[in-house]
């Protein structure tokens, strides 16, 4: 076996399992769950239409590619939602799709990293658990940096060394951040884009959450965009990553891309011929209609404003949390222990959270994600009510 594998450590839900392992809850209650961060919400019908329309195409294998369409679709997709010239996305050059972006987030540190130079991965702490998975199994070795509510939950690049930099092969950033919500801004985006260049390594940036946000006026920067702003035209060492899962409400579809520097992605490309991961025909139709749509992603983020206001106003000044910058997660401070909080609350309300102790490693004598707690608002509006009227209960017993 890859000896590798011997440094992964247990996947966050498997944490919480054991965490719960033996545990009941209160019966008499029903369960909610606020710990996975999958959308409870229909996905759109057109979506489903077009799968099962073309499901007559599974006696065709698809090209790892895409077909052109699909990759035009994602294309004027980018260039509108992100302010890129017509032009400035090549369908040939600049797209790939891929089996949703925790896929291709792995598969991409695989095919990037040269594991004989002792590679370091740089990514935030707390982070999405792929990014360190991917690093070690690549042979390379991650390098956290913590974002603390001090630092508005944002990664302080500037703490970060020349040396450790130049030792760097690979950026994962996460804006919106799971699990913070936090937000980088275009100017520190170009900053890192400008170390990118300077110390020769890749800023790969999971932008899955960048459709979620509050105000319609101020959606999200993208890397991409910043690029093209600063006059990186080509996007050089930048890719980035988008899903249909959450903008769509289609996680069980496991569509999205890959998108940026056209020279990284001939060689990703070549990786995936060999890695066998083309995505069927039925799913790229059906992930054109998704792109080329939204209405429904309007409608969605109405619905999450609604959750946020409703979820918050019951909450008040009783648990120690703000509204994020984007996405769907509340990513709350503890009185207790997150442990402790998690498991009393799955006892007395028949609520799982998620730790936030299982996101984050200990780095500096801080484990970042400590005496805090994921909570994703993904429930119907009335079950994200009923969630806050029992934690707000629930708290009142601590």
């Amino acid at each position: 076996m890859n000896p590798d594998l011997e440094q992964l450590h247990p996947y966050p839900f498997e944490k919480l399992a054991q965490l719960r392992a033996g545990i009941s809850a209160d019966k008499g209650k029903s369960p909610i769950a606020l710990s996975i961060g999958e959308p409870k919400q229909p996905t759109p019908h057109f979506i489903s239409e077009a799968l099962i329309s073309h499901l007559h195409k599974l006696s065709n294998y698809p090209t790892t590619k895409g077909i052109p369409e699909l990759r035009q679709s994602i294309s004027r997709w980018l260039s509108g939602r992100f302010n890129l010239p017509e032009t400035a996305i090549d369908p040939e050059q600049h797209v790939l799709p891929v089996n949703g972006t925790r896929e291709a987030l792995f598969s991409f540190a695989q095919a990037v990293i040269d594991r004989t130079e002792k590679p370091l991965v740089v990514m935030p702490n707390p982070f999405y658990q792929i990014y360190e998975g991917a690093a070690l199994l690549a042979g390379g070795e991650p390098y956290f940096i913590n974002t603390t509510q001090e630092n508005s939950y944002q990664p302080d690049f500037d703490s970060v060394p020349s040396a450790i930099w130049e030792q760097c092969q690979l950026l994962y950033i996460c804006t919106p951040g799971n699990p913070t919500g936090a937000v980088i801004q275009a100017c520190t985006l170009k900053k890192l884009i400008t170390l990118a260049q300077k110390h020769n390594f890749i800023i790969a940036s999971d932008e899955c959450y960048s459709e979620i946000y509050p105000d319609e006026s101020n959606p999200p920067a993208g890397l991409l965009q910043a690029a093209e702003e600063m006059g990186n035209h080509t996007f050089d060492r930048c890719v980035v990553f988008h899903s249909l899962s959450k903008r769509s409400n289609a996680p069980g579809l496991r569509s999205g891309f890959a998108a940026g520097d056209a020279k990284i992605l001939k060689r990703y490309f070549q990786y995936r011929t060999y890695h066998g991961c083309a995505m069927p025909l039925p799913t790229q139709h059906a992930s054109i209609s998704g792109w080329n749509d939204e209405k429904h992603v309007l409608i969605n983020r109405e619905g999450y404003r609604q959750r946020f206001d409703a979820v918050l106003d019951i909450l008040g000044n009783d648990l120690d949390v703000n509204r994020p910058d984007a996405g769907f997660y509340l990513w709350a401070r503890t009185p207790i222990s997150d442990t402790e909080f998690a498991l009393n609350l799955f006892q007395q309300e028949n609520i799982a959270v998620l730790p936030g102790s299982f996101l984050s490693r200990t780095v500096g004598g801080i484990t970042p994600g400590q005496n805090h707690v994921r909570m994703a608002l993904v429930a119907p509006l009335n079950e994200c009510i009923e969630a806050a009227n029992r934690l707000k209960n629930f708290i009142g017993t601590l």
